[in-house]
């Protein structure tokens, strides 16, 4: 009994040909999805940013003219009187310095703090841990004017008032940080992990080589976020701070309103220009928030 080789007959499927085109209404629907959430974004937009511009505007303004009838909102005679008289009136220089190193110093170690821990909540199965996380969860709960009272009395006793350590040291743990983070390592491949582990890299390898460089959008998002809040704040630093030269820049803006009147040519030229380092920073790192992507270095 002798076989032999017969060509196998090719599945009738296999010889139609793949059509790669997509469907006509395919980018119809995906068009008309697209245009009242945009269309909203818009109106958002245009809510938010409308309030901004009269404020922009209105710095440029003179003083007689902010508050003439009817109201307008392209200044007719733009000057800025409004800025120089900030400036020389108070000691602004100074101010975004003291400003600038509570930012970056508070910023920095917000981040690295922030990166530690929600790390060590994501990938360690431990209950204390979890019980930690409720913990840091439930300060978000208590309004911050209930905690100024004991972090005042704590930092003067450890000797840290009316210093920038006194400023800053309160503020490095935040719960948003810890959370953000937290939620991101979540969502990274515990295979990545693994993997590491088989290779022979330790813990702190693991942690500095792959999960810092992949947790770089959350950690541009919260520096951003952290500058942010520590540039505005004003409750905390007006309590810490007694000496002049050590004041912030919104402190300092407080100090140009009189107690009888506001000279507010003078006030919005100030708060605009306490709001440039801002917009710089944003405008700069915004670019880098991308996404990561959290597979890299994984096989199918």
């Amino acid at each position: 009994m002798t076989t032999t080789d017969m060509p196998r007959p090719l599945d009738a499927d296999a010889k139609q040909p793949v059509s790669t085109k997509r469907p006509r209404n395919a980018a119809g629907g995906g068009l008309r999805r697209a245009v009242p959430a945009t269309t909203l974004l818009w109106i958002l937009a245009c809510l938010y940013g409308f309030p901004v511009l009269w404020f922009v505007l209105s710095s440029f303004k003179p003083a007689s003219d902010l508050f003439s009838y009817p109201l307008t909102l392209v200044p007719h005679n733009p000057t800025l009187t409004g800025f120089k008289a900030a400036w020389d009136s108070a000691n602004f220089s100074q101010y975004f310095i003291n400003t600038a190193i509570v930012c970056v110093i508070t910023t920095i170690l917000t981040v690295g703090v922030s990166c530690c821990t929600g790390y060590a909540l994501a990938k360690y199965d431990n209950r204390w841990l979890k019980a930690f996380f409720l913990c840091i969860l439930a300060t978000t709960m208590l309004p911050g004017e209930v905690m100024l009272a004991p972090e005042f009395l704590v930092v003067r006793n450890l000797g840290l008032y009316n210093s920038f350590a006194g400023i800053i040291l309160p503020a490095v743990l935040t719960a948003t940080g810890c959370f953000m983070f937290r939620q991101f390592f979540l969502t990274v491949p515990d295979e990545l992990v693994e993997a590491a582990r088989i290779d022979g890299a330790r813990e702190l390898s693991i942690f500095v080589r792959i999960m810092v460089p992949l947790s770089r959008p959350i950690m541009l998002t919260l520096a951003i976020l952290s500058f942010q809040w520590r540039w505005n704040d004003y409750i905390w630093p007006l309590l810490m701070l007694n000496d002049p030269n050590k004041f912030t820049v919104q402190i300092g803006i407080q100090s140009i309103v009189g107690a009888q009147n506001i000279n507010w040519s003078v006030l919005l030229g100030a708060s605009v220009i306490s709001m440039i380092p801002l917009i710089v920073v944003f405008l700069v790192f915004q670019r880098y928030v991308m996404g990561a992507d959290i597979n890299a270095g994984l096989k199918d």
